[in-house]
């Protein structure tokens, strides 16, 4: 299994519960990828997609997920198509959450 763990807020340094470090170092001892992002300035949201994608096809790759085995939880092929919102099966997108 693949898991990111991501610190939020990083733009709030000034408000920080724990160090970069410390988030580095536990990430480590548990075997998980590590990044901070801000969802307020999206700084890294899409490199925490990018760089969890990567490791997932990294372990496919080198034989650690078997990816011809959908209990492995990975579908090979294209996902549906998705409508100009970005919301699949033609659901519309909802604003409002904490960034919208």
């Amino acid at each position: 299994m693949t898991i990111m763990l991501i610190g939020n807020k990083c733009d709030l340094s000034h408000r920080r519960a724990v160090s970069k470090e410390e988030g580095e170092q536990f990430a480590k001892e548990n075997g998980l990828l590590f990044l901070e992002a801000s969802a307020r300035t999206a700084q890294n949201v899409e490199e925490a997609f990018v760089k969890t994608a990567a490791k997932i096809l990294q372990n496919i790759q080198e034989g650690v997920f078997d990816a011809s085995n959908e209990s492995s939880g990975i579908k090979i092929g294209y996902g549906r198509a998705q409508g100009p919102s970005g919301a699949r099966d033609g659901a519309v997108a909802q604003s409002g959450g904490c960034c919208g």
